[in-house]
């Protein structure tokens, strides 16, 4: 595949998955800054489609957009920014850490029902060979 250093939408979209409303909703929260051609279109570089990835993986745990979009105010600040970033994210893993415990208390309460029934019918089994 060649490597292109800039993408116009449609082909980035592709690339990254996001459709092109998405990427222009992303550009307009400011999350986005494609650099414009001499036709004014929109172009798209390495850099973006990374930064692309972050935003999706990011979003998949859960980060609601106006923290990404803090996120990446803090980003665009630059280098003194890390400490405040990285807290988001360390909120954001003690969010993940919390629901990860409620999930396995769910699981344990079914786990524990299952082996109830499990029990009953043995037990039923049990009583239909002694009569």
């Amino acid at each position: 595949m060649e490597n292109k250093t800039a993408y116009f939408i449609g082909e980035f979209g592709e690339q990254t998955g996001l459709t092109i409303d998405t990427l222009r909703y992303y550009e307009k929260e400011g999350l986005l800054e494609p650099q414009r051609d001499k036709n004014g279109r929109r172009q798209y570089t390495e850099t973006d489609r990374r930064w692309c990835e972050f935003i999706k993986r990011i979003k998949a745990t859960g980060m609601p957009l106006r923290t990404i979009k803090q996120y990446s105010e803090l980003r665009h600040r630059g280098n003194e920014t890390i400490d405040e970033r990285v807290e988001l994210l360390k909120m954001q893993r003690q969010l993940l850490e919390t629901q990860r415990a409620e999930i396995d208390s769910h699981l344990a309460f079914l786990d524990d029902k299952v082996a109830t029934y499990a029990e009953m019918k043995q037990n039923l089994n049990c009583g239909n060979k002694n009569a």
